[in-house]
């Protein structure tokens, strides 16, 4: 039984176009109810970004959600889980939630949206804003080098940018 329960949920996880994904839980957080503010001194802006920092280094892997292996949009999911914000499990529907922002206005907390794969132009990335001090730091799951923060200075995330958005 195990094994049929391990081979669907492999198939189900190759099924679903992004970063990394697996059909879990899919409460969606409706922009209309969500607090906008990228104020750094929020407590649950502080605790979802310093328990996405506690991953920082976990290898990457395709669907994870845990310090055994992490991919984009896990890392973010679960950061949000730990202060009870459910947001969907892919980086493409992820970019539907909250508000847009223009990257003028990013703060910490904040979402970043990529289109890492040129041939299909679609989200396929996200990252967390991390600091905001002249330069826009952001963690995120890397697929060669794990978890870590890039800046999006960096050219190859720069130009790979696609949008931000604001969920608290």
């Amino acid at each position: 039984m195990k094994k049929i329960v391990y081979y669907l949920l492999a198939i189900l996880s190759f099924a679903i176009a992004s970063c990394g994904s697996s059909p879990k839980d899919r409460v969606i957080v409706s922009s209309k109810k969500t607090k906008t503010t990228s104020n750094p001194s929020n407590k649950k802006i502080k605790s979802i970004v310093s328990y996405a920092k506690t991953f920082n280094g976990t290898r990457y892997k395709y669907g994870g959600t845990t310090k055994k292996g992490m991919d984009c949009s896990g890392l973010v999911y679960t950061s949000f889980k730990k202060e009870n914000i459910i947001l969907p499990r892919t980086s493409k529907t992820m970019a539907t939630q909250g508000k847009p922002i223009s990257l003028k206005k990013v703060g910490i907390g904040d979402l970043l949206f990529f289109k890492t794969n040129k041939r299909k132009n679609v989200i396929s990335h996200v990252g967390l804003v991390v600091e905001v001090r002249g330069t826009i730091k952001f963690i995120h799951a890397s697929t060669s080098r794990g978890v870590i923060i890039s800046s999006l200075d960096e050219k190859y995330w720069n130009k790979a940018f696609a949008l931000a958005r604001r969920v608290l």
